[in-house]
């Protein structure tokens, strides 16, 4: 491991020049990698595995049609190398249910039973073994319980891996029953590609993921977009020129310098003007916010967050549901001004994902 100094605070990080890809292939060339679900991240993990030269195979419901073409789509063989729930945790040495949190619930008792002793199951996320009191996700003891949780969605892990700079994971052992936990564990974080790995436990993944994903990665920049928004629609600015202040200044240029070099040198590389609003302003939110997300780190932490997630999700008409809050948000005037906007950006000739290879937008733990 490497120790790399964070702002002070030293900590072991492990890399690829560490534990190279040879390194990981020897550790799991006896392994059949089984990815069960193939919508959010079990697309990007699965075909990053296969092009590093691993044994994988998926199990997918074909309930799900949509999943299970885009399967087939992406070149894995019904029979072959695509298989049911069941039977794929059958034949797999290495479980990797990457499933939705809500999904794991129902499709644990087929698993478990599957789970032959010196077998790993692999999680992208601490979900449901940290509120094992309400997913009841209890693992036998004669398995290895492991976590590489990517720090971006399917689409990310995906294109930052055929571009070839790989999205950073936290690892995390719960379970360590062959004394090759660890080893496995780090050489799948390898395999799907990951910039470099960081440890943590299934616990702290899971408070800082629910927290992140409810805060600055989704819930409150997008709150933070709209409230902008909607103050200077009212002061008589046009949708164009409120979209390219809230978002578009934000996503095709800023963050990219916050990327490049950090929030200092972004300020730096700004205008005089912008660099002084800024941070007479930056206090204020802050200041505002931070109880907000207090409130917000100890709803995740004693369970609140997950038992409405599992609630609402086991609703027979949730994807319905979900289909109209989306659509209430796609259909907004911001929303719609954004389309027209990226509509107008010149033609990116980057490297481009292509629908059938994409997962759908969200976290590991979606």
């Amino acid at each position: 491991m490497a120790l790399i100094d964070f702002g002070g605070t030293k900590e072991h990080v492990v890399t690829r020049k560490e534990f190279s890809l040879a390194r990981a292939k020897k550790v799991l060339k006896k392994e059949t990698i089984a990815v069960i679900g193939y919508g959010v991240q079990g697309p990007a993990q699965a075909l990053n595995l296969k092009d590093n030269g691993f044994n994988v195979i998926i199990g997918q419901s074909k309930a799900f049609k949509k999943d299970w073409d885009r399967a087939k789509k992406d070149g894995w063989v019904p029979g072959k190398t695509l298989f049911d729930v069941e039977e794929a945790a059958q034949r797999g040495t290495i479980i990797k249910l990457l499933v939705s949190d809500a999904a794991q619930r129902v499709i644990w008792p087929a698993i478990k039973k599957n789970l032959n002793p010196g077998d790993a199951l692999y999680f992208s996320h601490g979900f449901s073994i940290v509120y094992k009191d309400q997913t009841k996700v209890i693992p036998p003891e004669d398995v290895d319980v492991i976590m590489v949780a990517p720090k971006g969605s399917g689409t990310s892990v995906r294109r930052n891996f055929l571009s070839g700079s790989g999205i950073n994971s936290s690892y995390a052992v719960f379970q360590d029953s062959t004394g090759r936990a660890e080893e496995r564990c780090l050489a799948l974080g390898i395999g799907v590609g990951s910039g470099y790995l960081f440890p943590t436990t299934f616990e702290q993944e899971v408070f800082s993921d629910l927290t992140g994903e409810r805060g600055v990665l989704m819930g409150a920049l997008a709150g933070l977009m709209e409230a902008q928004y909607d103050v200077l629609r009212k002061n008589g600015h046009s949708p164009s020129e409120a979209f390219n202040e809230t978002v578009e200044e934000l996503t095709q240029s800023l963050i990219r310098l916050v990327d490049e070099n950090g929030m200092d040198w972004m300020y730096a590389n700004c205008s005089q003007t912008a660099q002084r609003g800024a941070l007479d302003w930056k206090p204020k939110f802050k200041k505002a916010t931070l109880p907000v997300f207090k409130e917000l780190y100890q709803s995740v932490k004693s369970g609140k967050e997950t038992r409405r997630v599992l609630n609402v999700s086991k609703k027979k008409n949730y994807r319905d549901l979900l289909s109209k809050e989306l659509e209430t948000i796609g259909n907004s005037e911001m929303w719609q001004a954004g389309k027209a906007v990226r509509n107008l950006r010149p033609k990116n000739k980057a490297v481009q994902i292509t629908k059938s290879t994409r997962g759908v937008s969200g976290r590991a733990s979606n």
